[in-house]
């Protein structure tokens, strides 16, 4: 049996995670249908605008994505601080951009002046919209389920679009978080849909890059901010250049589909984050089968075992890969 979501997802434990939606009845998220050649191209664009918009009224930051043809991986980060700053107009004004809320609610927003026993109302109604704001599974379902009907109409159809629960791992350091999200970046190439990073239509890797050129980071991406310090501001705890390389890179040796290695640059963040570098290949090009729903060094998931006092653990040999 399926472990329930609120167990799977803890930001004590971690705020990062990755989610894996996949779609069902041989449906087409994006790309040709070999079969009857008919072309979805066009959903890419769906489902990048709607996450990036997302990613604006949620707590929740994106890291990273890739919209292939018929799955959509995100690597998500979940801002609590964020959402606790927030006052109570600006947590409701957020939640009617994605739905109208309640007639106190929008009265409030309106600037009217309220009896006692509707701001009760309104109060109770920011406390749930705030932790709704920060809940990884109402983001995801804020992101499938308009392309879900989009699709159906389109396809003239009913019925589900995705798989019932999206598939969601957590990722419980930084070891774990650059490997996941150079597999996200990485998928195209994998899947011969591109032959470089940049070249990734719909993809965090080409926002990134085309940003870097003008020296600047992608606005509704979660930025790197560089090595974990005192002081640090919110952000991936990398540098970007650092990242970019390691992802050109591990690209050009999947891309050429042969054993490579890791020049010194790549190989200094990899030192960093004890990740051999010999296996980083393996990790990169095969994260999602290689790894359970805890992801990390095995210190890691030793202690993230003994807090929730669970005593079975992910297969060894997945956890050797981050050892």
């Amino acid at each position: 049996m399926p472990m329930p979501r609120n167990q799977q997802i803890c930001v004590e434990d971690t705020p990062y995670y990755h989610c894996v939606s996949r779609c069902v009845r041989r449906a087409y998220l994006c790309g040709e249908d070999a079969a009857t050649g008919v072309s979805y191209e066009h959903r890419r664009e769906w489902v990048e605008n709607r996450l990036l918009f997302l990613a604006g009224v949620f707590s929740i930051d994106v890291c990273a994505y890739a919209v292939m043809s018929n799955h959509l991986h995100v690597v998500l980060h979940i801002n609590t601080e964020k959402a606790e700053s927030w006052s109570f107009r600006e947590v409701l004004e957020r939640w009617h951009k994605i739905h109208k809320g309640t007639h106190f609610t929008r009265q409030y927003t309106a600037g009217e002046n309220l009896p006692k026993s509707a701001m009760e109302f309104v109060e109770a109604s920011v406390k749930v919209y705030r932790k709704r704001l920060t809940d990884i599974s109402w983001f995801m379902r804020e992101l499938n389920e308009p392309i879900a009907r989009k699709a159906n109409v389109e396809d003239n159809c009913t019925g589900h679009f995705w798989e019932g629960r999206f598939k969601s791992q957590a990722l419980l350091d930084e070891a774990a978080l650059i490997a996941c999200m150079a597999y996200v970046d990485l998928n195209p190439l994998r899947s011969n849909i591109s032959n470089a990073p940049e070249e990734s239509d719909f993809t965090s890797i080409k926002r990134r890059v085309e940003a870097a050129k003008i020296k600047t980071q992608p606005k509704n991406l979660f930025p790197f901010v560089g090595h974990p310090r005192e002081d640090m501001p919110s952000g991936l705890p990398f540098k970007l250049v650092d990242y970019l390389e390691l992802v050109d890179m591990t690209g050009r040796i999947i891309r050429k589909d042969k054993q490579g290695v890791i020049d010194a640059p790549c190989l200094s963040i990899l030192q960093r984050l004890n990740i051999p570098s010999e296996t980083w290949l393996c990790i990169a090009a095969h994260f999602e089968i290689l790894t359970g729903r805890l992801v990390g060094h095995e210190q890691s998931i030793d202690c993230y075992c003994q807090v929730h006092q669970r005593h079975r653990k992910p297969n060894r040999e997945q956890i050797k890969l981050l050892a």
